[in-house]
């Protein structure tokens, strides 16, 4: 494999520049030795406001709400949205049937976005989330430590009709 170094033109004609050790396929012309920069005109990236590296913990969902928002509030004014997801996959078993598997996610906002899931968001409502996955873990009632994934939501689309 070979690492890159990717320069480039933005809108505002300012040159960024990042490296990849991905195996990108680049014309024949624009390929060079590792660890010469390309130039590379015309490639459209979209940095995200030059916020690259925040995508290493990135997810995007798109599903339906299983449950009424759970409201959490702390002794210091701030509230947390809890509300679970559901995607849906579909394919074609051997038999030639269409399987329909479907995912559930723990969903969880803080701030504004919290608020926006208690006003907007049903049981039942199909939405769009970003957001970035979270481990925690905690004690149950018979003092076994649970642990559990939830997508901290950073954004929100309100999908479908009502």
């Amino acid at each position: 494999m070979i690492f890159y170094i990717i320069r480039f033109q933005t809108t505002t004609n300012e040159f960024k520049q990042f490296g990849t050790d991905l195996d990108f396929s680049f014309p024949q012309s624009l390929q060079q030795r590792s660890g010469k920069t390309v130039n590379v005109p015309n490639l459209n990236i979209n940095l995200n406001n030059n916020k690259i590296m925040s995508l290493r913990n990135k997810v995007t969902l798109i599903g339906y709400t299983g449950k009424e928002v759970e409201m959490v509030n702390f002794e210091n004014g701030n509230s947390k949205a809890v509300v679970s997801l559901a995607t849906s996959d579909y394919y074609t078993n051997a038999k030639g049937e269409k399987v329909e598997e479907t995912q559930w996610h723990n969903l969880i906002a803080f701030g504004k976005t919290a608020e926006i899931f208690q006003k907007y968001v049903t049981k039942g409502k199909e939405i769009a989330i970003e957001g970035k996955l979270t481990y925690r873990s905690y004690d149950d009632k018979d003092g076994v430590k649970r642990y559990i994934t939830e997508v901290r939501v950073d954004e929100i689309l309100l999908l479908g009709g009502k």
